[in-house]
């Protein structure tokens, strides 16, 4: 019979080291990511925020995908700079909770960003003509909305399974922050609905906003070939380029993640992947977008000067 409560009333995270001089640079160079990330996130807001020049649908949507990064690296990493450096690296079972329902959220809200930016390069590129009235601000509010409230529904629902669940010892999380494969191991109660949902609502998401994308860019292509001028296919090939970089990248970390049954290799392997991908990965993407997109640049580069100016 299942148990009604779970025994375990916190967790302890074991991190990536036990070794205490690994721990210590772990922690500057993780601390060194983070402050890089919030700095690069929030630049990145601030400059689209203020640029009259990048008031555009899809800039819209790469300031989201910004506070997204930012969101999801501030939910993992001050947590696990504290796991380095305290000798007692717990998590209340209630944190953990709150923890694995706000990873799952934002991980959801992301891969549906990624989609929308997909679809709003579809519509510039292959129907100029046509994108400003459809691409409205209605639209575009409309397109990013449905992505934070499907997200944090399905957090809610993933979140519910995972507190269906009974613990009842051990309480060691092999992991850094509090994620479900690992969780799921140290279940004392049956397993099986929990890792079906995770199986089907992973697999489904994921699969279907790549769809969207793939799509999306096999139209994408061919019209951008069609382009006369070299500096018309240019600006082209770098906004998707851009967006092609940050899919790429996000897109074979959560397949890696998720997408196998919950065993101690796949949990040690995903451990290592997941402290890139929670840490490196929101870090990565403002560079990507501001390296290779010209219009940032001159963006960024037109704000420092006027600041400079009335400095």
């Amino acid at each position: 019979m299942r148990r009604n409560s779970t025994s375990v009333a916190e967790f302890i995270l074991l991190g990536l080291t036990s070794r205490l001089e690994l721990q210590v640079l772990f922690f500057v160079l993780f601390l060194g990511i983070y402050m890089v990330t919030v700095a690069g996130n929030l630049g990145m807001i601030v400059l689209i925020r203020v640029s009259v020049r990048l008031h555009t649908p899809m800039y819209f949507f790469l300031s989201h995908l910004s506070f997204v990064d930012l969101c999801f690296s501030s939910n993992v990493t001050p947590k696990m700079l504290g796991i380095f450096l305290a000798e007692r690296k717990t998590i209340s079972y209630p944190a953990c909770l709150v923890q694995c329902y706000f990873f799952i959220a934002l991980v959801h809200v992301e891969i549906y960003i990624l989609a929308v930016m997909a679809f709003d390069r579809y519509l510039a590129i292959c129907n100029p003509l046509l994108y400003g009235s459809r691409m409205s601000k209605g639209v575009c509010t409309s397109l990013i909305v449905v992505p934070y409230v499907y997200g944090a529904l399905t957090g809610l629902m993933e979140t519910m399974w995972t507190h269906s669940l009974v613990f009842c010892g051990p309480s060691e999380i092999n992991h850094v922050y509090c994620a479900d494969p690992p969780l799921i191991k140290l279940a004392c109660s049956d397993t099986y609905n929990k890792e079906l949902s995770m199986f089907v609502v992973a697999g489904c998401n994921l699969s279907f906003s790549l769809l969207i994308i793939l799509i999306s860019y096999i139209y994408i292509f061919p019209a951008i070939l069609r382009v006369r001028a070299t500096e018309g296919r240019r600006k082209a090939f770098s906004t998707c380029g851009s967006h092609l970089t940050s899919v790429i990248i996000f897109y074979a970390t959560l397949f890696f993640m998720y997408l196998r049954p919950p065993s101690k290799e796949s949990v040690e392997q995903g451990k290592m992947v997941a402290v890139f991908y929670t840490t490196v990965i929101p870090m990565l993407n403002p560079m990507i977008y501001s390296l290779r997109n010209k219009d940032v640049r001159e963006a960024l580069t037109k704000e420092l000067l006027r600041k400079k100016i009335f400095s």
